[in-house]
């Protein structure tokens, strides 16, 4: 319905809108932390993410269901969804690595492994299973190989970063007389512009350690979770290291790690590759299914890692781009726990952060509130204690003001969407999201 604008205030409505527009124009930085941070508008598309079990429960290796939600809907304890009957497919052959604009419109995927392994494309969102490709499509796979990891920046979904090593070998590999020296791969960083769907630069290049690092057999032998520095000139890019037996070849699985370690590149060259190293842990910090490497809005990135020696660890990196070595707050320190693995964190703001984890030899998934000024950590009350809960493929978390949401179930039966007010500690109960057998929810967006 229109309504009609008195003549004589045209004038002032057209004066009033200019200067709106002057003063936003005053105060935008393309590279401001991140616009998750603002409270999302009730009507805004909310996606839904269930994997289907493929050989055993849990897997999910049977493919990726999403269903688009409003935001309202998705609060809501008095709504239920069945993203699994009522969802549509994404185009992949194991689990779906997904990305959704900050707006909630539009879905972005590159499809993982399979014979489309390595295809992007991107989706308008139409609310419940109305996803719709757009035409243009492009393959990655012949630089970044068929499975490749990526993450989308945090610019204005203008980019995303695919990473991938590949071809890790001996240096004397067809050489036997010659002395061994290293095992290397090439690796390769991808930018990938998400809105005009085309590749806008690659570099690949070895990314050496230290003599004596390459000598007793380390190398790293996957990137992943990049992130973009808040000045917007650095990429960092997570690691995850491998040790070779020298003498066998053999990969070695009880090995004293190395320091954890980070890939730094210029942006948007991707040129000159560094490596900075942690003294505060030693664990991987590329993440698996979702980026452990946040920037938060105090310009520090901050990095869990995983397979540390003594528990996930949250380390930091400066706005120098080194890491902070005064700075690491320990997840088995501060719970108490023994072994604490971060399967996915999100930031939200003000210092509080939500990480996903197990511990020991459990498989069981637990939430846990840090406050990263404090380096304290708790597990959240409210949201299932249940055995078969489960977050080791868990994606995407979806950020409002202070409040995170959380879709929680056990194993292949339902739950709910859970909304965790950040700098309350509170919990509120979502949206009845129903399940089936050897299933799991795997996010939202």
């Amino acid at each position: 319905m229109f309504r009609k604008i008195n003549t004589s205030n045209r004038f002032l409505a057209f004066s009033l809108a200019i200067a709106m527009i002057s003063m936003g124009s005053c105060v935008t930085d393309e590279n401001e932390v991140p616009k998750e941070e603002e409270e999302l508008e009730d009507d805004r598309w909310v996606t839904l993410v269930g994997a289907f079990m493929g050989d055993a429960p849990g897997d999910g290796n049977g493919g990726t269901n999403i269903y688009a939600i409003s935001y309202e809907d998705a609060i809501d304890p008095d709504k239920e969804f069945n993203v699994f009957d009522d969802g549509t497919p994404v185009k992949s052959n194991r689990t779906a690595r997904l990305q959704v604009s900050e707006d909630g419109g539009t879905l972005f995927n590159i499809a993982y492994s399979g014979e489309n392994g390595g295809e992007y494309a991107k989706f308008d969102i139409r609310g419940g299973s109305n996803y719709v490709q757009e035409d243009v499509t492009v393959n990655i796979s012949q630089y970044a190989g068929t499975s490749p990891r990526w993450s989308k920046l945090y610019n204005g979904d203008k980019n995303g970063i695919a990473v991938n090593v590949a071809n890790i070998v001996a240096n004397n590999a067809e050489d036997a007389t010659a002395d061994f020296q290293y095992y290397r791969g090439t690796a390769t960083v991808l930018d990938l512009d998400l809105q005009e769907t085309l590749i806008s630069n690659y570099k690949t290049y070895e990314l050496p350690l230290s003599a004596e690092e390459e000598l007793a057999g380390h190398t790293i032998f996957r990137l992943d979770a990049p992130v973009l520095n808040q000045a917007g000139d650095k990429l960092l890019i997570g690691t995850w290291m491998r040790k070779y037996d020298p003498a066998t070849g053999l990969t070695e699985s009880d090995f004293d790690r190395l320091g954890t370690k980070t890939v730094v590149v210029d942006y948007p060259s991707l040129e000159n590759p560094t490596i900075i190293t942690s003294t505060q842990a030693d664990g991987d910090c590329s993440g698996y299914r979702s980026n452990v490497n946040q920037l938060a809005d105090d310009g520090y990135i901050y990095q869990a890692t995983t397979r540390n020696s003594n528990g996930s660890h949250i380390l930091r990196i400066g706005s120098n781009n080194e890491y902070d070595n005064t700075y690491a707050l320990s997840l088995d320190v501060a719970l108490g726990l023994t072994d604490t693995y971060v399967d996915a964190w999100k930031y939200v703001s003000n210092g509080i952060g939500y990480a996903l984890i197990r511990h020991g030899e459990e498989d069981q998934g637990y939430v846990v509130r840090m406050d990263l000024k404090q380096k304290t950590a708790s597990i959240v009350q409210g949201v299932p204690n249940d055995p078969d809960v489960r977050f080791n493929q868990f994606q995407g978390f979806l950020v409002s003001g202070d409040d995170l949401l959380l879709p929680i179930s056990p194993l292949g039966q339902d739950g709910n969407i859970y909304i965790l007010h950040s700098q309350t500690n509170e919990v509120s109960i979502g949206a009845k999201i129903i399940n089936k057998p050897g299933n799991h929810f795997i996010g939202v967006f």
